[in-house]
């Protein structure tokens, strides 16, 4: 992380803890009050509704500032649901939109749509594909972690409870998903540093019941199996669940990512090793932040930096 980037990521943290960000003095654009959307995946999802919830009470405060609008799927996986979500939002002339991209390739043609339409754009969560960006002759900045750095954070946590040859897989989120594929690698970076052997790596599109009855599958190919490493805590609780489910619990250490309430217990009782924190609420007041300032001081968006980095948190039973 660059030094000016490290500078704004604890500036804009320090203030978004206090409820506070540069909207409290941000000017009206010409028409009126700048127009910012949020567009989620499942607004089910724990933590998408922390994004939401945090995003909605960010507004409360300079409800006078700037106008909020919060759209979201019924489903994760839901790109089409995206793609015709932002259209809307294309036809009604918003002036800043932050998305939490259901696929990191399919949005691309609606998100470059709405930038030649003059809408800021900003991503969060999800990055959008790279080479995908370039073709369309685009750049949306990415607001969020390091989803490589908080992965083998998780799983250096868990190396410490394992030996070297011990049996680990890993059940990952949507596999084309960028974020999915940097937790992943982080995943198999800090295993095979450790000398463990992975022997399964299977996607659990970030949901409840593939992830346990993935689990469920390789606790039986693998019987000696020591660590399942979860890309999200839905399925890590499914994992859990599994392992009870098989008589193992205490025999295989799970771990998640996203630190969401419904895991905290798991991880308490030793259900669950640990979890990352990537703050949610955080995210979505950071990218909004990032929306506004460009719409209020009328820059471009080829003007704004490609990604501005947010903290991460390793979650154990020792530290919550």
């Amino acid at each position: 992380m660059t030094q000016r980037m490290r500078r704004r990521v604890l500036i804009a943290g320090a203030l978004a803890a206090a409820g506070l960000t540069r909207a409290a003095g941000a000017a009206t654009v010409e028409g009126g009050m700048p127009k910012i959307a949020l567009v989620l995946k499942s607004l089910s999802d724990p933590f998408t509704a922390a994004m939401a919830n945090a995003a909605k009470n960010y507004q409360q405060h300079y409800a006078s500032q700037f106008a909020l609008t919060v759209r979201g799927t019924a489903t994760e996986p839901d790109t089409a649901g995206q793609i015709r979500i932002v259209e809307d939002l294309i036809r009604a002339k918003m002036n800043a939109i932050v998305i939490a991209p259901s696929g990191s390739k399919g949005l691309t043609s609606v998100v470059a749509r709405a930038i030649k339409a003059g809408i800021i754009v900003v991503s969060i969560d999800n990055p959008l594909d790279d080479a995908l960006q370039d073709a369309a002759k685009i750049s949306v900045p990415f607001v969020g972690p390091d989803n490589r750095k908080g992965a083998m954070l998780v799983a250096n946590y868990l190396v410490e409870r394992l030996k070297p040859g011990d049996q680990v897989a890993i059940i990952e989120g949507i596999a084309a998903d960028r974020n999915a594929q940097q937790r992943t690698a982080g995943y198999k970076e800090a295993m095979n540093a450790a000398g463990m052997q992975l022997v399964a790596t299977e996607a659990g599109d970030w949901e409840y019941g593939k992830g346990r009855d993935i689990a469920s599958k390789i606790l039986g190919q693998h019987p000696q199996i020591r660590g399942l490493l979860c890309a999200n805590d839905n399925m890590a609780m499914g994992a859990a669940d599994a392992v009870r489910d098989a008589g193992r619990t205490g025999g295989v250490y799970i771990t998640g990512y996203n630190a969401i309430e419904a895991i905290k217990p798991l991880i308490a009782d030793g259900h669950v090793l640990a979890t990352v924190n990537q703050f949610a609420d955080r995210q979505a007041v950071f990218g909004m932040d990032v929306a506004l300032k460009a719409v209020t001081e009328q820059r471009k968006q080829g003007e704004l930096s490609r990604t501005i980095e947010t903290p991460l948190q390793l979650v154990t039973a020792a530290k919550r």
